[in-house]
């Protein structure tokens, strides 16, 4: 038995009819350029997937596999079955048969391939050569914060496949779904007789999905450079943009008629900007300020040009339905963190940090003051005792700057708490004398 395969499903236990006829798909071929109205900050919603119906012809020798075709329950459905006829793998839902032929992967020449690339590289920002022996790229990659050399031997190794037509797409996502039905079944462990055909199924649908994200590496690329210079480099991008690629991949409803290229750039799109929302910035700003703080700079730099002016934050805000308050804070928070080790200057001698004002540095007069009244009380306290100097010092701190109890320092003399308190009361009262006072009075004020 073959369980359908999860990813379709938006709610659990949720089975979905059947399509009664698949979607006639555009055959013009993908191309990396792909045109996109939205605006580049907004993140893709989540695409609502109804599961397939996928109908094969079957073969009069071939072995027949029961499939349940619900989503999350793993119901099995009598009238659906799976089989495999030679390299073809044949799918009957209610009757209806449907072959998923296997695409060959060697139909697609390097020769096409090059032809291909021809076409696109350029737009792409990188060509390669034609008349290189070693294949080596003629021109660096127009991209801020990438090396030339990784980024070169990337896209050399990705402008080797060819990219693929709509009819092409449809039966690598056709062989996709199949594998992802023999896989499930296999998990289960209730198709001990049929494991062979299982497991040549499900390698098929794993080749098929990798066939899919290899043709669609250059549209990554494309997307990937209208980020570049906001804090990622080239590379992170492309990286980031793969991911949203391989969920596209699994995310794909062939029967919906849209080219595939339409509906990956959405989750390229959503995995970059999350990506620069989490790693560009050196303190995280959470992905819904982010917005904002976007939002904000494309206000502002709409009105500069209005107006000839900057705008003021009142401005800003009946533009944008916020308090001024609520702006100035937005745009503080946009702000970029600099180091204090910048050098400044022509020739570099100086850095940022060397005109910030140190907040807890001692101001000159007061350091003096400070110091002549250390003498000062020094000078009286040698006028007492060695005892009463001791007591008052421990008691107030003047040594450590931690004051101590009566109890503490009666341990250190060897006496009581109360003889303690009376040696310190006459000490006071000798300090209050205007022979010893008179000369700390000068520095209350």
């Amino acid at each position: 038995m073959v369980a359908a395969p999860k990813r379709r499903a938006k709610k659990a236990a949720e089975p979905v009819a059947p399509v009664t006829k698949a979607t006639k798909a555009q055959s013009s071929p993908v191309t990396p350029d792909v045109d996109v109205d939205p605006a580049d900050d907004v993140l893709v919603e989540e695409v609502v997937e109804e599961d397939l119906e996928t109908v094969l012809d079957d073969g009069d020798e071939a072995e027949e596999l029961v499939v349940a075709v619900t989503l999350e329950t793993a119901i099995i459905a009598p009238d659906t079955k799976v089989i495999r006829d030679g390299d073809d793998v044949v799918l009957t839902v209610g009757g209806k048969k449907r072959t998923l032929d296997d695409v060959d992967d060697s139909s697609f020449e390097p020769a096409e391939a090059a032809k291909t690339e021809a076409e696109i590289t350029e737009d792409q920002g990188f060509s390669l050569s034609d008349t290189d022996d070693a294949d080596e790229p003629e021109q660096q990659v127009m991209a801020a914060g990438a090396t030339a050399d990784p980024v070169k031997d990337y896209l050399k190794q990705i402008g080797k496949v060819a990219l693929l037509n709509a009819e092409q797409e449809v039966q690598l996502a056709k062989r996709i779904e199949a594998g992802l039905f023999a896989e499930e079944t296999l998990n289960e462990g209730n198709a001990a007789p049929d494991v062979d055909d299982l497991d040549w199924i499900s390698e098929d649908g794993r080749r098929a999905k990798n066939h899919l994200l290899e043709a669609n590496l250059r549209l990554v690329v494309s997307l990937a450079k209208r980020y570049t210079g906001r804090g990622m480099l080239f590379l992170d991008l492309i990286q980031e943009g793969n991911l949203g690629l391989i969920r596209a991949v699994e995310k794909f409803d062939y029967t919906k008629g849209y080219k595939f290229s339409t509906y990956a750039t959405w989750w390229i799109k959503q995995a970059i900007t999350r990506a620069m929302a989490d790693q560009a910035r050196t303190i995280r700003i959470p992905v819904h300020m982010v917005e904002v703080i976007n939002k904000l700079a494309r206000v502002q730099r709409q009105m500069l040009q209005d107006l000839g002016r900057e705008p003021t934050p009142e401005e800003l805000a009946k533009e944008l339905d916020m308090t001024p308050e609520k702006v100035v804070e937005v745009q503080k928070y946009g702000r970029e963190p600099i180091s204090l080790h910048t050098p400044l200057g022509e020739d570099g001698d100086s850095e940022f940090g060397d005109l910030i004002e140190d907040s807890e540095a001692v101001v000159p007069a007061e350091a003096v003051n400070f110091t002549l009244l250390q003498e000062q009380l020094h000078d009286v306290l040698d006028t007492l005792s060695e005892r009463e100097a001791g007591v008052v010092s421990m008691r107030f701190g003047l040594t450590d700057g931690q004051p101590k109890t009566l109890d503490e320092i009666g341990k250190v003399y060897g006496v009581t708490r109360e003889r303690i308190r009376q040696i310190e009361s006459k000490t006071m009262s000798k300090l209050r004398h205007p022979s010893r006072s008179q000369v700390l009075r000068d520095y209350l004020d």
